[in-house]
């Protein structure tokens, strides 16, 4: 646990694995899609216990509460202890809605796909 009153909003999101890597949290920072307390903010930016953090990923805009301070990573269990998500109910379903709609059609016979088609339907999917 980190003994710091502060953290940066880079590092925090990490490790509260709300992005895989590090560079994507700083990534999604610059490109305005972390919000701390309504605010567009930069990758060191610093969070306190307390701070609304919203983070958009498209559809979904989500929202937590920022409950204790960590800066390294740790095991998706532990993750409540440091963030409470107090996302609306409407945010969660535009997410269950896009997963249904969102289905690429393959021809009977074709087999598994590539790498190549593999990632372009994902990228589809992502935005």
């Amino acid at each position: 646990m980190s003994m710091n009153e502060v953290v940066r909003i880079d590092k925090f999101l990490w490790s509260v694995r709300l992005f895989k890597t590090r560079s994507l949290a700083a990534e999604a920072c610059e490109k305005h899609r972390v919000l701390i307390n309504g605010m567009e903010v930069k990758p060191s930016r610093t969070v306190r216990v307390g701070d609304k953090l919203t983070v958009k990923k498209l559809p979904v805009v989500y929202s937590y509460a920022v409950v204790a301070l960590i800066d390294n990573r740790q095991p998706a269990a532990k993750v409540a202890e440091y963030i409470t998500d107090v996302t609306p109910r409407e945010e969660l379903d535009k997410a269950e809605i896009n997963k249904m709609t969102v289905f690429v059609q393959r021809d009977r016979g074709t087999g598994r796909p590539t790498k190549k088609e593999r990632r372009s339907m994902e990228a589809m999917v992502n935005y």
